[in-house]
């Protein structure tokens, strides 16, 4: 299978600033890839240094093995689908779709044919005379994508292709593009600034902060163990406590902190990353406490006083913010129906639990930060 993608050691500096740091990535054939992150962190000039659009400042780029880093876009097995579509507005969609191959000077005949097999595989068979002024935001996101797919590339890249999509087209496009890589096999690396998109189209997921790489694994590896403080807040779901390590155990730890003494569990390799004594991070996944009045038994540890601050109504769930000693944030997931066995008030004195295996020790930031 082809689309073996290797970044080894890739830089990108504009001007002096280092947008992506020496990056080292792999992502095997046939894999839905997703970098992940915020505006300005180079997963989009990491995107377009493989597509070949932005100029290699160091390091490497090997697809099947083969060095591309030198070679035009046009020559890379790749194709790009940009953000903003970029469709030829003078061009009706089979004519957009089949353009890369009347360049290539394919046949008008066989470049239709194809043209109107790849439009079928996006579902827009019935739309080929059709101008793209003519389409909707999501139907002119098939034909990029189908003018993309025409070249049977080793690997296609999306640069950010659902951001212009209202919220419900979006969530259906995610199911389609988890369709066709399924039935292309291809390898896809996709950019997106969402939490939401990568963890439900990726194999693997690529967290970038300040042009590194802060952690590579599959979706439920990078919410229920976030390496680093940076993952954990930007993919959502947990609470930041500081403090001191206060002790090891054979399979936890123990952890000083403003809100008390806080067990956890370690690192799933069973190294700790610091020493007892030293500073220390952990972080306690918002939908795993669970609420107590404040008057029901103290336990030791993992528990904290606190006051309802907020309450938010999400639909199946129930944000709860509290006021927690000198935490200025404190935030549990509450699913509706327990919630409304016994509804809280702003102002409602309360105390937070949690289990041990809710908590995880955090590594420092790959950035420094």
């Amino acid at each position: 299978m082809k689309g073996h993608v290797k970044l080894s050691g890739l830089t990108k500096a504009y001007a002096g600033v280092v947008a992506v740091d020496q990056i080292a990535l792999t992502v095997p054939s046939g894999t839905y890839c997703c970098l992940l992150g915020p505006s300005g962190c180079g997963k989009s000039s990491t995107l377009r240094m493989i597509a070949g659009h932005e100029a290699i400042t160091n390091g490497r780029i090997t697809i099947d093995d083969v060095d591309v880093g030198e070679l035009p876009p046009a020559h890379r097995p790749t194709a790009m689908m940009f953000q903003n579509y970029a469709l030829f507005p003078h061009l009706n969609c089979i004519d957009n779709v089949a353009f890369s191959l009347r360049m290539a000077k394919v046949a008008k005949a066989e470049r239709y044919e194809r043209a109107r097999r790849t439009l079928e595989l996006v579902q827009m068979g019935a739309y080929e005379s059709r101008m793209p002024s003519q389409l909707s935001g999501g139907q002119q996101q098939r034909i990029a994508l189908a003018r993309a797919l025409i070249t049977n590339p080793a690997v296609l890249l999306l640069d950010e292709p659902l951001s212009a999509l209202d919220p419900f087209l979006r969530i259906r496009m995610r199911g389609e593009l988890r369709r066709l890589h399924r039935e292309l096999g291809m390898t896809f690396i996709h950019v997106t600034h969402s939490q939401q998109e990568a963890m439900s189209v990726a194999d693997l997921v690529v967290v970038m902060n300040e042009g590194r790489i802060e952690q590579l694994d599959t979706p439920r590896q990078v919410f229920n163990h976030p390496k680093t403080s940076f993952v954990a807040r930007f993919v959502g779901g947990h609470n930041i406590v500081s403090g001191k390590l206060k002790a090891l155990h054979t399979d936890g730890f123990e952890l000083s902190s403003p809100l008390g003494t806080i067990a956890g569990v370690l690192p799933q390799d069973g190294s700790p990353p610091t020493h007892p004594g030293q500073p220390a991070e952990v972080a306690i996944r918002t939908d795993l406490i669970r609420l107590q009045h404040s008057e029901e038994h103290a336990e030791r540890v993992n528990r904290v006083p606190a006051v309802v601050s907020s309450v938010e109504y999400q639909g199946t769930s129930m944000a709860v913010e509290l006021a927690a000693k000198e935490m200025e944030e404190f935030s549990i997931i509450v699913p509706e129906d327990v919630f409304y066995r016994a509804p809280l008030q702003p102002g409602d004195q309360v105390a937070a639990c949690w289990e041990r295996a809710a908590v995880h020790l955090l590594q420092q930031s790959a950035s420094g930060a």
